[in-house]
């Protein structure tokens, strides 16, 4: 088998990748370990920046995410039982963000691609990347019990950050920064209206509290809990006490409660590891960072990194701007730490460390009031919440 680009990953990022160099005229193949039911069973992300709404109307897959998608011009904060609405279309001149379930987007890409004709190889196994130094790297993988090998120009890895795309990078190329977090998320998903039409971020002495949404009538919320909890110890009817434990008496009192559909707890990290490239090898979204969900980047940082991609190989395809390629990796990291800036601060704002003494305290109490009353304040959370903007490609 031969193509352009092969794409390690069938997740978001990789179908949107290989989406935008279909419509360019890119021949790709994607190979994806697990089967297409998997990948739409996983149950993440909501909220896009415009960059990433704006990405996804160019790959001609934003039908269904522009009629059924809900549009928030803001967000509200709650420290200290105090509610503040952070206007994000008029502090950043126009600017919002989407609402649109993962899992949606991704059936949207899916479908994408089989209208498309373009190769997606599922349940791919013992995927291993080759020569990716070389000027004619490959990769082989199992389907079957049958060895097969690809042969390409190029490799994104976008296999997330078990996969094996970063792994097959030398460990003494590679520069590692992290901050793993004392606390997750216990996740809720139910079919119950949601208690805001905008999101709620509240901080609160018993831990933070995220109230979400995947339309109208699908709720999901968050709550702050220790990494030594258990998903089977919070029942239903646990969960929906303590979520209006944390919120304010006003807020609690709309809480429409219901069965849940799904719970999961999820850690929280900070993560980034440079260089993203080597060789023919470029590395995107979760291959390369992870982000805490506080400041809801983590998908919409892997939809910058495919912005980035995309553009730099369709010059290189279009114009031979074969020069191009050694910037990925500064071009995208430019931005991901910017993120990751925006989601650590988010995370230190809002939740409750068990480590911080009075002073700690005191002074993450005056963060926000300062961030909530100051205009400068409320632009920065602002613009860093509608995503900065992507770098051009010149």
């Amino acid at each position: 088998m031969k193509t352009k680009v092969a794409i390690i990953g069938a997740g978001p990022s990789g179908l949107l990748l290989g989406q935008l160099l279909h419509k360019a005229g890119i021949d790709n193949v994607i190979l994806e370990r697990q089967s297409g039911e998997y990948v739409l069973g996983r149950i993440r992300a909501g909220v896009f920046e415009q960059g990433m709404v704006d990405l996804l109307r160019e790959a001609g897959v934003s039908e269904r995410m522009d009629a059924q998608g809900l549009i928030h011009d803001g967000i509200e904060l709650v420290f200290g039982g105090r509610r503040d609405r952070i206007d994000l279309k008029k502090l950043t001149g126009g600017a919002s963000v989407l609402v649109y379930g993962q899992t949606e987007v991704t059936r949207d890409l899916m479908a994408a691609r089989e209208v498309s004709g373009a190769t997606t190889i599922y349940e791919a196994a013992n995927v291993q990347l080759h020569d990716v130094k070389s000027e004619a790297p490959y990769v082989t993988f199992e389907k079957r019990g049958e060895i097969y090998r690809l042969d390409c120009d190029y490799i994104a890895g976008c296999d997330g950050f078990h996969g094996v795309s970063r792994k097959t990078i030398p460990e003494e190329v590679l520069t590692h920064y992290e901050r793993v977090y004392p606390f997750g998320w216990l996740g809720m998903l139910s079919d119950t209206p949601p208690v805001n039409h905008e999101l709620i971020y509240a901080h609160h002495e018993r831990g933070f509290v995220l109230c979400s949404q995947r339309s109208t009538t699908r709720s999901r919320y968050y709550l702050q809990v220790p990494l030594t909890e258990k998903v089977e110890d919070w029942s239903d009817e646990r969960f929906w006490e303590e979520l209006k434990t944390r919120l304010p008496q006003d807020v609690a009192e709309k809480v429409v409660t219901g069965p849940s559909l799904e719970k999961s707890i999820t850690p929280l990290r900070s993560y980034v590891v440079e260089p993203m490239q080597y060789g023919k090898l470029f590395l995107v979204g979760d291959a390369a960072h992870i982000v805490p969900p506080t400041g809801a980047k983590g998908l919409n940082l892997a939809a910058s990194d495919v912005s980035t991609l995309y553009r730099i190989l369709n010059r290189v395809y279009r114009d031979g701007r074969t020069d191009l390629l050694a910037k990925y990796s500064q071009s995208a990291l430019r931005r991901v730490w910017k993120a990751e800036r925006f989601s650590w601060f988010m995370t230190n704002l809002l939740h409750e460390f068990s480590e911080r003494d009075a002073f700690d305290k005191r002074m993450q109490r005056t963060d926000y009031d300062y961030y909530t009353t100051s205009e400068a304040g409320l632009k920065t959370i602002a613009e860093n919440y509608v995503g900065l903007p992507y770098e051009a490609i010149e």
